[in-house]
């Protein structure tokens, strides 16, 4: 159901909204706008609404109720509605541009999003989608949390929002978490730059069938198909804004009243709303509309039409403004050229021709010739374009593929290695679309050859480019995803709580309400392991290994279901298990504890103590009782040291390794009567199936997870004795996200038994009960 929420009633329900809002905007300023415009320019009319409602913590809720009733008002007032007719040319590129956003999710099968560990930006960006439709960028009444720190290094900063302003109100309407509408929503801004294109591209490809090729392809350039793979949703926003800004620039210069650039100036602001006042470099292209507007109109209509524009234009960007005051202040790093951000080098200013062949776009291409050859070539047809829209007196495109590339210059030469990667990725299109105009021109002209050959190289480089990007995608753990948002729900309100597992999603947006925080997230407490040191970013450890008195400030522990894990302290005991996590909240009711004894290691949660060491607990001052938890033994193999394919090559953690190719390992073992799991450490991308004995016990397929978590492929009862266990991986396959390096390597295996961990408890007279035992840890309690 989720699934359909997102890929369907998402676009609709948005499209709608847009529809609705872009008739206002043709009702009020008085000009007709071309079919395929009407849902862009309302996108545009939704990005500027949205922020007014923010600006205030009282009005912050309202901002669907604002975003309905213009529409509700624009499809009531507009005298054309009636007789709207679809372009249905423009709709196929449109939702062929939907599709080919969509594939590397919806053809997994599941409700996700892509970029999982290869950028936690998204994570920030769905803490701040959550405040602003709840009290804006107010952070008042938040207590001390992951979620809260966040916030306050970004959305109190004045960090830019325009581009969450539609899915927030789609997601009010629709009442589902903004996880799973996240990747739906950066396909449909791709479908709605795709309409801009086509509506561009009128005077170069009049042949409909032919437009809405040429827009089909140019809303899917390499570097912004590569960026929505990893969350990218200002630079989509931006790349369709900055077309649409170029196409109302285009209905102005084509009127006869100065009311036309009403549009414009909704589209401008837009543009701020999205990238704030920073992203002024791109309004460049609007340098030229007036000057354009005087040789075509004359000067009163120029004058008037610069009026109505910039009033209207200061009345849109209100909230950007506002914002700016503090965010610009505090963007001095973006400026850096140090800032990589999660680039590994500075991106190659040939990206911006929308061809490269390679499944992460921050690498080059394993064969560069050919790629240079592409993109000669999309650079030359783009030049012959921008001849044919001089000559054809197409302003729009014109001012659309200049202002972009001196926009993309101007960030590539001033601004930081990351920011400059965003412009390439923003005026990416701009050369497409010229380029693949060229093309078109050459049909009408009826040198079909010569057409075929350039369509063809150009439609090729772009198709085998974002082939191998969706091939590479990194797909979020959906169902361990999902875990956290119905922990997120029936816990609310009993925080604080702790997370030891580093997961951004699950601090700064899954459990925002029980005022969580991660043990290597961002935070406000200091949780520091029993040496007195806080744990490095981005790492997990045992819960063994914390200090008790910091980690007993929490009362909810949201800890990662694992046959390595060690039971929390006795004051916690266990709510629920789920299939990923274990919830367990602290009662104050329990015995104090005294001191805490931990046993076991990372590759095994239980050891035999000393009983010197369970002595030295029983005659502790004050001591009631011996609580301790029996721990039976776990098998645990590492993949490097087991005879295995030569695909498989070590990893850099420790007996892990990287499967390069499908392959299979075997190992021996011997156990107790019982009910036993499978496990495996480490992240994959193919499919890993687990066996005993013969008989499959489960499997699991594309599971990205953060260092030092484990993934349960499945298990089965066994007979006492020795048995064999067979891990195989099957790799590559047409699944998105089957081929590549996972981000973390494979391995450890471990087999299991599935106990309860339960307590015992003895007097300290009876200590000597507790020696040569295997327990997970020895408490003396008051």
């Amino acid at each position: 159901m989720t699934l359909v929420v997102g890929w369907v009633l998402l676009p609709l329900v948005l499209g709608l909204l847009s529809l609705g809002c872009g008739l206002l905007v043709e009702t009020v300023s008085g000009t007709r706008i071309p079919g395929a415009l009407l849902l862009p320019l309302g996108f545009a009319l939704v990005v500027v609404a949205t922020p007014f409602a923010a600006l205030s913590p009282s009005t912050a809720s309202l901002a669907a109720p604002i975003v309905v009733a213009l529409a509700v008002i624009g499809l009531g007032i507009s005298p054309r509605l009636r007789s709207l007719r679809a372009d249905w040319w423009a709709t196929a590129a449109g939702a062929g541009a939907y599709l080919v956003y969509a594939a590397p999710v919806v053809l997994s099968g599941r409700a996700t999003f892509a970029g999982y560990i290869k950028l936690d930006d998204t994570a920030t960006y769905f803490a701040m989608l959550d405040r602003l439709e709840t009290r804006g960028r107010s952070l008042a009444g938040l207590a001390p949390s992951t979620y809260e720190a966040t916030l306050a290094t970004s959305l109190a900063y004045g960090y830019p929002v325009g581009s969450f302003g539609p899915l927030g109100a789609a997601q009010k309407l629709l009442r589902t978490d903004v996880a799973w509408l996240w990747q739906p929503y950066l396909a449909f801004l791709a479908a709605v730059l795709a309409l801009t294109l086509y509506a561009l591209a009128s005077r170069l490809a009049q042949w409909r069938p032919g437009r809405a090729i040429v827009a089909f392809v140019a809303a899917q350039p390499a570097i912004l198909f590569g960026y929505a793979l990893w969350g990218g949703i200002k630079e989509l926003a931006a790349a369709l804004l900055l077309a649409l800004l170029a196409a109302t620039v285009q209905i102005l210069l084509e009127a006869h009243t100065a009311r036309a650039a009403i549009p414009v100036a909704v589209a401008a602001a837009a543009v701020v709303d999205v990238l704030s006042l920073g992203g002024a470099a791109w309004l460049v292209l609007l340098a030229a509309a007036p000057v354009l507007a005087f040789l075509l109109h004359g000067r009163a209509f120029a004058l008037r039409a610069t009026g109505v524009f910039a009033g209207a234009a200061a009345v849109c960007a209100i909230p950007a403004i506002v914002a700016a005051v503090e965010w610009l202040p505090r963007s001095g790093a973006f400026t850096r050229e140090s800032e990589l951000g999660n680039l590994i080098g500075p991106l190659k200013l040939a990206q911006i021709a929308g061809i490269w062949p390679v499944g992460d776009f921050r690498r080059s291409p394993h064969d560069l010739a050919p790629t240079y050859v592409l993109i000669a070539l999309v650079v030359a047809a783009a030049l012959g374009g921008a001849l044919l829209a001089w000559l054809r007196r197409s302003w729009g495109l014109l001012l659309y593929g200049g202002g972009a590339l001196v926009g993309a210059l101007v960030l590539d030469r001033f601004a930081s290695p990351w920011v400059a990667g965003k412009g390439l990725a923003t005026a990416a299109p701009a050369l497409l679309v010229l380029a693949l105009c060229a093309a078109a021109a050459l049909v009408a002209q009826g040198r079909w050859i010569e057409a075929a050959v350039v369509a063809a190289a150009l439609i090729g480089g772009v198709a085998w480019s974002n082939v191998l990007a969706y091939r590479e995608v990194w797909l979020a753990p959906s169902s361990r995803l999902s875990d956290l948002e119905a922990i997120g729900r029936r816990y609310a309100g009993e925080g604080p709580a702790l997370m030891t597992e580093f997961d951004p999603y699950g601090a700064r947006h899954f459990l925002r309400r029980l005022d969580a925080e991660g043990t290597s997230e961002l935070r406000r407490h200091v949780i520091p392991l029993r040496n007195g040191q806080p744990l490095e970013p981005q790492a997990y450890a045992d819960i063994d290994r914390f200090d008790l008195g910091g980690l007993l400030f929490y009362r909810t522990l949201v800890l990662r279901r694992s046959p390595l894990q060690s039971r929390p302290p006795s004051p916690y005991r266990l709510v629920e298990r789920r299939r990923w996590y274990e919830v367990w909240q602290r009662d104050d009711r329990r015995p104090r504890v005294l001191r805490h004894l931990p046993l076991g290691n990372e590759r095994d949660p239980g050891a035999v103590p000393s009983c010197a060491a369970i002595q030295g607990l029983a005659l502790l001052p004050g001591v009631a009782r011996l609580v301790a938890v029996p721990r039976e033994q776990v098998a645990v193999f590492a993949l490097s040291s087991l005879r295995r394919p030569a695909s498989w090559t070590p990893g850099y953690v420790s007996g892990s390794v990287d499967p390069r190719g499908s392959g299979a390992v075997s190992t021996r073992f011997s156990v107790t009567r019982g009910p036993y799991d499978v496990w495996l450490g480490g992240s994959f991308l193919g499919k890993f199936s687990a066996s005993i004995d013969g008989r499959e016990v489960g499997s699991a397929r594309h599971q990205l997870e953060w260092s030092g978590q484990l993934v349960r492929l499945g298990g089965t009862p066994l007979a006492g004795g020795p048995h064999t266990v067979t891990l195989r991986y099957d790799a590559g396959g047409w699944r998105p996200g089957s081929h590549g390096i996972a981000p973390f390597p494979a391995g450890p295996l471990v087999v299991a038994p599935r106990e309860k961990l339960s307590t015992i408890a003895v007097d300290p007279a009876a200590a000597q009960t507790l020696c040569g035992r295997r327990l997970d840890w020895v408490e003396a309690v008051s």
